[in-house]
């Protein structure tokens, strides 16, 4: 419920989901906030566990959860190391005077 407070206090949106829930690509995409196209490839790269019902692939939705929070990471993580080289090599210097 703290996580939950703390989303909220952020502006961000909670959406409560049953734990074993089958998505569809589209609704794993979106939840991701990409194409379903690219959800297809990272699901051919075998980024993120898949089955198939028929012609239909389905997500669990802890799997989608679980990727979104290793990318995110590895945002995080590199926009420190970026954040770390500007400030090592003297920041960005101003055009305006």
């Amino acid at each position: 419920m703290e996580r939950v407070v703390e989303v909220l206090a952020r502006g961000d949106a909670i959406t409560v989901v049953p734990v074993g829930k089958e998505l569809t690509t589209q609704q794993a995409a979106d939840l991701l906030n990409v194409s379903r196209q690219y959800l297809v490839r990272l699901l051919e790269g075998k980024r993120i566990p898949f089955t198939k019902t028929g012609k239909h692939r389905r997500l669990r939705v802890e799997d989608v959860l679980a990727f979104k929070e290793r990318r995110d990471s590895e945002r995080r993580k590199g926009l420190a190391e970026l954040t770390r080289l500007t400030q090592e090599f003297g920041g960005y210097q101003s055009e305006l005077k």
